[in-house]
This record gives structure tokens, sequence and C-alpha cells, in this order.
């Protein structure tokens, strides 16, 4: 069996490997076809070979698959695209990653195991296990900042991880609550129904949450020998979690904090695990200060969901870390010579009401 490592060049003259087990993608073309898509077209756009997608094994670039999903959702005209296909992907189907959850002996070992092996199946990816009181969280989330559009991912994730949990605790069971980074959706009345749960946008992270009295239930095929022999598997295959460029990982820092105001590289720089100070200087050396990461990162996601009308201008400069709006119109006149509403409308071909 081969090593799924690929690497990458990158801007910072480095290279990056940031590779995805194909067994995320089981049973996408169909799905597309199912929602009058063509999935020949959307694997040609991304470069990914329809019979690649045949070994669940094989690696896939983590950023041509997640352009692969956002391009399935305006091919089938179905902007909750992902949503529904992870509703539907049972942990059977995702492979390696898939089998070890299921061979946990325990439900909270099954979430302990993604958590900790689920950066091997999808490299430059964080996955955390959190506690808070009764409640805890399977947290996930790209580390790739220069990976802009993954909406579809998230949801997909999240419907992927909350069936490890219905395999478990059976199909009725319900989330307590849902987080998702992205901005509320048009159709995101959507989210409520497939989860049957609270569904929350703009966060810091993309999670599921449950209570933690669950934990200790049984898993019906918990196999502690298989499991130990299904993550050797995984990580000799993987051989790593993959590098993400320093300058990919600052930018994907400063944007899970703005929903929470204005990044600081004190906070940022803690996140990466090193002093305020060495952040500086690397990103001196590449000829940057940490204000010029942040206005890029707002700048680039200001020109994306612009041309999302459903979201309101008020929100969006909340969302991009302004406390008013006021402030953000003055920074998207000096971006784009426009006013957001006039970005909008020159964008979008439609006026804006906020």
């Amino acid at each position: 069996m081969g090593s799924i490592r690929q690497r990458r060049p990158n801007r910072d003259g480095g290279a990056e490997q940031r590779n995805i087990l194909a067994a995320a993608a089981s049973g996408v073309a169909g799905f597309i076809g199912r929602h009058g898509g063509h999935a020949e077209a959307v694997f040609e756009q991304v470069g990914i070979p329809g019979e690649r997608l045949g070994d669940p094994v094989l690696p896939l670039d983590l950023g041509a698959y997640c352009a692969m999903m956002e391009l399935a959702a305006g091919d089938t005209g179905n902007d909750n695209f992902g949503l529904w296909f992870g509703q539907q992907f049972q942990p059977q189907a995702l492979g390696l990653i898939g089998e070890i959850a299921l061979a946990a002996p325990t439900l909270g070992g099954a979430l302990q195991a993604l958590a900790e092996l689920f950066p091997f199946h999808q490299q430059a990816t964080e996955t955390r296990f959190a506690s808070e009181g009764e409640r805890v969280r399977l947290e996930y989330r790209i580390l790739d900042g220069s990976i802009l559009a993954r909406r579809q991912d998230a949801e997909l994730t999240m419907g992927m991880f909350a069936n490890v949990v219905r395999t478990c605790l059976g199909p009725a069971w319900a989330p307590e609550e849902v987080w998702l980074e992205h901005p509320r959706p048009e159709a995101w009345r959507d989210h409520d129904k497939a989860f049957d749960a609270p569904v929350h946008f703009g966060q810091r992270t993309n999670a599921v949450v449950l209570r933690a009295r669950d934990l200790g239930r049984r898993m019906p095929g918990g196999d502690l020998g298989r499991l130990t022999e299904l993550r050797a598997r995984l990580i000799a295959l993987a051989g790593g979690t993959g590098h993400t460029p320093l300058l990919d990982r600052v930018r994907a820092e400063i944007r899970s904090r703005l929903p929470e105001g204005e990044a600081r590289v004190e906070t940022v720089a803690a996140a990466l695990g090193m002093a305020r100070w060495t952040l500086q200087r690397r990103l001196a050396d590449c000829g940057l200060a940490f204000s010029d990461l942040v206005d890029q990162v707002r700048r680039e996601l200001a020109a994306a969901y612009l041309r999302q009308p459903h979201i309101p201008l008020s929100d969006l400069a909340f969302f991009l870390g302004y406390s008013e709006l006021s402030a953000f119109t003055r920074a998207a006149t000096r971006w784009f010579d426009l006013s957001p509403s006039q970005a909008r409308q020159r964008w979008c071909g439609i006026g804006e009401a906020s």
C-alpha cells in the first residue's frame, strides 16, 4: 500500500502537505448526479480524475477536494449540497478513520480517536475533543488559511461526525447544538432541520456538541485489538498530519478569531506555540507585518461574502471583526474603491437593503 504523501510548492518557497484520503468523497459522483449535476464536469474543473475516487486510500489535495464540494453545490443548484451529503454519509464509507471510530469500545473512545487521528486522514486540519461541564464537543477546522471557500466541507464533516454518534446512540439521536464557522447561509433553516438541533453560525470553529453522560455508552462493533491495528495502518499510510506554511497558518488563526473581534498578534502567536516577537520576526522575514495579514484576510473574506447578497452588511462587518458598519465601509472603500453596497450591487447585479 503506497504512501499518500504529496508535496506542493507554496508561495513561501517551501512545500506544503495537505492531503485527504479519497474515502472522504465516497459516493459523491452519484450524489451529484441524483441532484441534477454533472459529476465528471465538476471533477474536471478541480483537476481530480474521477477514477481516483474509487480507491479510498489514494490521496486527494485538500484544496481541490474543498473546491470540488463548492463547485458541486453550484453545479447542482443545491446551496446546501454539503449539508445533505454529510447527513447520508455513514462512518463505514469513510475508510480507515471511519473504521477506527466504529472499532472504539465506547462512544467517548470513538470521539477521542477521531480527535487524535482525523488529521492523519485529512492533513492540515485541527480536531479537538473539548469538555465543558455537562457537555462535550468534537471540534474541527482546516488550518490552511489559503483554502478560503470551505463551507460545504464544514457542513458535510459535521454530518459525518453526527452519524458516528448515531451509530452508538441510535438514528433518532440529535446533538445538543452544532457550530459552524461560516456566516449563516440563505437556506439556514434546513440546518436546524437536518441536525434536529440549534445551529450557530459565525463561530471560531466547527463543532458537534453532545452530553458528557453518553460518553460511556458501548459502541456496537467495539474491538480494541482492531482499533490498535487500524490506528497503526492510518498513521503509517499518512506519514504525518501534513505541513502548512507559516503564512497560511497565521491566516487561518486570524480568520478563526475575527468573529470575536479584531485578531491580536499575542493570541495568534500563542495559538501557534511561539512568542509574539518570534512571530513578528518571522513575518518580517517574509516582508510582512501582522497587520498586513489581518487586512489581507479581511479583504479576501469580504470579497467572497459580498457576493452572497443574503448576508446583511451589518452581519458581515461583525463577522470580519468590525464593531461598526462604518469601519467596514471605510475598509471596503480602500480595498475595492467601492462601498460595500456598491460592490455588492456591481458584483451581484442587485441593490442592497441592510
